[in-house]
């Protein structure tokens, strides 16, 4: 009995401590499940406040952009003549006005259309406008891997197409038609540049070859770069700029506005270069922002230096114009390019600057602000730039070079055509009178400065 007794209270025991440890057990798979479900919110919570930082820095490079207008506006009325002020800052008002309307009517949809349903890798077109629910139309955290909404990248974008058209303003001012470049920028902007950038930020053919630009030196600057050309050229010269061979200055209003203009410019670049990195990436942004710094500092020594040596005098615009070559030239390859590769596509940017300068003088070819060697002759060297200093050994220089053939080969006759049509049917120049007496007055009723003198 005494035996058996116990044989029982062992069975009990036993029973008593499994009941016991599938307790704990429990417990223990309750608190685990718990733990997880805390650690899922806390890479939630992570992921939408790394989400947020992300694109509070594209909204904020995105009004860093914007702000390059005004930039744009100061440098072209600081170089210009006073008696076209108002017309200039006229073209450079109306400009992202246009810009980002058209942008946002058809442009977006055409520059990143998703599926090429026209030509395959060429031409593609989303639909007309953009989303208009902030819920279904893309602003979550999935919209881009977490590093901007729908909505940022809309104005982020308007912000640059509306830049291409502005370097087009600065080359043809004093000499052209309001109502001439207004349609010029509505078609060149609504429809060329957006075309064009889907081949390579849209996902298409030049993509697909393993083209490269990071922010835009071809497809931003080039492009607008070109259409520069094509206008001066279709256009022609402002009166009594060439006589008897020599190249004759015009004074221009403001050379303080003008130096104003450059360093907003500058200042703008950091949401240029900065936000194009789509992210707020620390290691990454502050790198291409040392890179895009050293080659302005670069581009405007060897600019001065550069005019210096070939005029025997210190040359402001010049220095002035170096350190937008630079900025330009970088912006292709700001990302993957080294420090000291930076310095060198600046200082060799700085000193194009000044050589295309005087052979557009020598051509007879009137750029008002320097736009074309600034921004298209720059705009290739960085582009090129990228192939040659890249240590990607996919970034070959020969497939930069087919690039930049291919914006050129369709950007320029494109520009050339659109300002020959209006030339032949509406005008694109304005009268003598209107020319040598200034365009403010006649086309604008107003002057840029006025001075008032009291009996």
């Amino acid at each position: 009995m005494v035996a058996r007794y116990n044989e029982y209270e062992f069975l009990n025991i036993t029973i008593f401590n499994m009941t016991e440890t599938l307790s704990k057990s429990a417990e223990l798979f309750i608190a685990s499940s718990e733990l997880n479900t805390g650690i899922t919110d806390a890479a939630s919570i992570g992921a939408e406040a790394l989400f947020t930082a992300n694109n509070l820095w594209m909204m904020l490079a995105t009004a860093m952009v914007f702000i390059m207008h005004l930039g744009f506006a100061g440098v072209e009325a600081g170089f210009g003549q006073s008696k076209n002020t108002v017309n200039i800052l006229f073209k450079n008002t109306i400009t992202p006005l246009i810009g980002i309307f058209t942008y946002f009517l058809i442009g977006f949809n055409l520059m990143y259309p998703g599926n090429f349903n026209f030509f395959e890798g060429v031409l593609g077109f989303a639909g007309f406008g953009i989303g208009f629910d902030p819920v279904t139309d893309g602003a979550s955290i999935g919209y881009a891997s977490g590093g901007y909404t729908y909505w940022t990248d809309f104005l982020f974008q308007a912000m640059f197409a509306a830049t291409a058209a502005t370097i087009v303003s600065g080359a043809i001012a004093e000499r052209v038609k309001i109502s001439g470049y207004m349609i010029f920028t509505l078609i060149y902007v609504g429809l060329v540049y957006p075309f064009l950038g889907s081949w390579k930020w849209g996902g298409g053919w030049l993509n697909t070859l393993g083209f490269y630009d990071f922010a835009g030196s071809t497809l931003v600057h080039s492009v607008g770069g070109w259409g520069a050309l094509a206008g001066i050229m279709v256009i022609g010269p402002r009166l009594g700029k060439y006589v008897n061979g020599k190249v004759i200055d015009k004074p221009g209003a403001s050379v303080p506005l003008a130096v104003i203009g450059v360093f907003l410019l500058w200042f703008g670049w950091f949401g240029f270069n900065g936000g194009s990195v789509l992210s707020a990436n620390p290691d990454l942004v502050s790198f291409v922002l040392v890179t895009t710094s050293l080659a302005a500092t670069a581009g405007g020594l060897f600019g001065f230096f550069t005019a210096y040596i070939l005029f025997k005098r210190m040359d402001l615009g010049m220095a002035m114009n170096g350190i937008l070559a630079g900025l330009v030239g970088i912006t292709a390859g700001a990302d993957v390019v080294s420090v000291n590769a930076s310095l060198l596509i600046g200082a060799i940017a700085g000193i194009l600057v000044v050589l295309s300068s005087i052979l557009l003088d020598k051509l007879k070819l009137d750029d008002v602000v320097g736009a074309v060697s600034v921004h298209l002759t720059c705009g290739i060297w960085g582009t090129l730039a990228v192939g040659i200093f890249s240590s990607n050994a996919e970034l070959t220089f020969i497939k930069q070079l087919y690039g930049v053939l291919a914006y050129g080969a369709v950007a320029f006759p494109i520009a050339f055509a659109i300002f020959y049509i209006l030339k032949k049917t509406t005008g694109i120049r304005v009268s003598e009178q209107h020319e040598i007496e200034g365009l403010d007055s006649h086309e604008h009723g107003i002057r840029g400065y006025t001075i008032i003198y009291d009996d």
